[in-house]
């Protein structure tokens, strides 16, 4: 009995001794609560809609009054009046809005002379849940859709919502495989680059490096290239098997530039998370440390990133946080680059954030790394 309890005082003293296991142990649950719950609400809100009116006539007005009683009602749109349907279409493809309702010349006088009037409903069906959603709000306020006009016979009655698709059709399974290359990304950043280090300083061996001229440059630059080398090589793997198990043959779409495109996305993502890891893991001592920060880190970057859920949807402070999430960036850059065909200058805005978030997290990284006892 003594023996056993000595063996259980040690456990404990260790663990205590670990502050930053502590804390974790008790906020983890926490977070995760609040940032799942937040993720997951549901229903969807504040899908961004945009709305192209050609026609300016009063029954084209009795459709934004739909609309916008949808937007104050149950919240699931957000609506963007644009003149320019050209411009108003840039946006979807470029992410901007997740849907775009074009109410054509003439509409009014279709629906006062019952002659089936239309209203063009251009879907992003890349993200097949916003989509879906945003296709059955604006249709479910169709019947509603009524007018004062004396009938002398029966026409035909109703206004009709066709929904185009810009893209071919993306599977919910096929929707998530930007997410998952991320999260391989993740996995592999959290599993090579500090974490040598880190099992190095755990099992002694870092004071050799004492008796070395290696700089925290030498030793962080080196660690860092071959964490980039094994996770660049999974990630594509990875991309290679999700696409064959969800029925997409990527080497029949892909193109040379859009293979290259790919390739910066997962290296830029990759660095970013590789000097991100060193930043927070760059003084840990021990491998339970890392063990307990993946769960948390993984929540904290990969749920708000719109892997999963789409990022309007989201509470604002979690919207806020998505921004400055790397992931967030290289999901969109991915499903771009994969589904939309999208080019450099449409990813331009993604890259540039994660090639500016690659060199400020390795540059930090290295700065603050530990090289002493």
């Amino acid at each position: 009995m003594h023996r056993f309890l000595a063996v259980c005082e040690r456990d404990l003293r260790k663990f205590m001794r670990n502050p930053i296991v502590v804390m974790m142990s008790i906020l983890m649950p926490i977070i995760y609560l609040v940032i799942l719950g937040s993720s997951f609400q549901g229903e969807l809100k504040r899908l961004p809609l945009a709305v192209v009116d050609m026609d300016s006539g009063p029954h084209a007005r009795r459709v934004m009054e739909l609309l916008h009683s949808i937007e104050h009602g149950p919240g699931t749109i957000a609506i963007h009046k644009i003149a320019n349907q050209g411009a108003a279409i840039d946006g979807l493809r470029d992410g901007v809005y997740k849907g775009v309702l074009v109410v054509p010349h003439g509409f009014s006088r279709d629906v006062i002379r019952k002659t089936g009037a239309n209203i063009g409903l251009f879907l992003d069906n890349t993200e097949s849940i916003s989509a879906k959603v945003l296709e059955a709000a604006i249709a479910s306020a169709m019947p509603d859709f009524k007018t004062d006009i004396v009938r002398i016979r029966r026409p035909r009655e109703g206004v009709a919502l066709r929904a185009v698709e810009l893209y071919r059709r993306i599977d919910y399974d096929q929707s998530l495989i930007p997410g998952v290359v991320i999260m391989a990304i993740f996995l592999g950043a959290m599993t090579t680059g500090v974490f040598n280090v880190v099992m190095d300083r755990f099992l002694g061996t870092e004071e050799s490096y004492f008796l070395t001229p290696l700089t925290k440059m030498d030793i962080v630059g080196g660690l860092v290239a071959s964490g980039l080398f094994i996770t660049t090589v999974i990630a594509l793997l990875v991309l290679t098997l999700s696409t064959l198990i969800s029925g997409i043959y990527i080497w029949r779409q892909i193109t040379s530039g859009s293979f290259g495109l790919i390739l910066l996305i997962i290296i830029l993502s990759t660095l970013g998370l590789q000097g991100l890891m060193f930043l927070i893991l760059g003084r840990v001592n021990h491998p339970r440390i890392v063990g307990v920060l993946s769960g948390f880190l993984n929540v904290i970057f990969f749920f708000p990133s719109g892997a999963i859920y789409p990022v309007d949807s989201f509470p604002d402070w979690l919207r806020w946080f998505a921004m400055v999430n790397p992931e967030m960036y290289s999901v969109h850059a991915l499903r771009s680059a994969l589904f939309k065909g999208a080019g450099i200058m449409a990813l331009k805005d993604d890259i540039i954030f994660l090639a500016v978030f690659a060199l400020v997290a390795v540059t930090l990284g290295t700065a603050t790394f530990k090289r002493t006892l």
